[in-house]
């Protein structure tokens, strides 16, 4: 996996489903048409403002809510290259995985870094840089299992390309 550089987004606790994408716009499964409208309850110009490869930051229960797969799909074809938060709701983690969005828990950078921090993500050792603050910050490392999910771009592309190795 390759290392991430990008300016943070700070996000509070219990950031739902319906914040990430709003269900008024469940009506389409287009990535692209998704990206609009990430986060626009939370900051309504936010998918604006994105650039390719930041970093949304959190607190407690990222994803809480529905278990929709229209939040992860959203963050990523927004740009967003990783999630790190405090703690995810269980079906956005395993949802995020499917749909090939790196996350990963680390409670001492979700509470430190703020919005415009600039980030250096290291996934493979689990090491999260703050440029902007000279922080060092440290998270599990993924297994090889779900690196290999998210380096395919998902859990779907993955088993395709299990399949087609035999």
């Amino acid at each position: 996996m390759n290392t991430i550089k990008g300016k943070a987004w700070k996000f509070g606790d219990n950031i739902d489903t319906d914040v990430i994408i709003p269900a008024r716009y469940l009506n389409t499964t287009d990535p692209q048409e998704l990206a609009k409208h990430c986060m626009e309850d939370a900051d309504p110009e936010f998918s604006k403002k994105v650039n390719p490869g930041d970093i949304i930051v959190a607190g407690k229960n990222f994803g809480c809510g529905s278990s929709r797969e229209h939040a992860p799909i959203a963050i990523k074809a927004c740009g967003i290259s990783c999630v790190i938060a405090e703690s995810f709701a269980r079906i956005f983690y395993r949802n995020a995985f499917n749909t090939g969005l790196l996350i990963l828990e680390c409670p001492e950078a979700s509470k430190d870094i703020e919005t415009g921090d600039e980030l250096e993500v290291y996934p493979e050792e689990g090491k999260i840089l703050n440029l902007t603050k000279n922080k060092t910050y440290t998270t599990k490392p993924l297994p090889q299992f779900m690196k290999e999910i998210l380096e395919d771009g998902g859990l779907i592309p993955h088993i395709m390309k299990r399949l087609k190795q035999g």
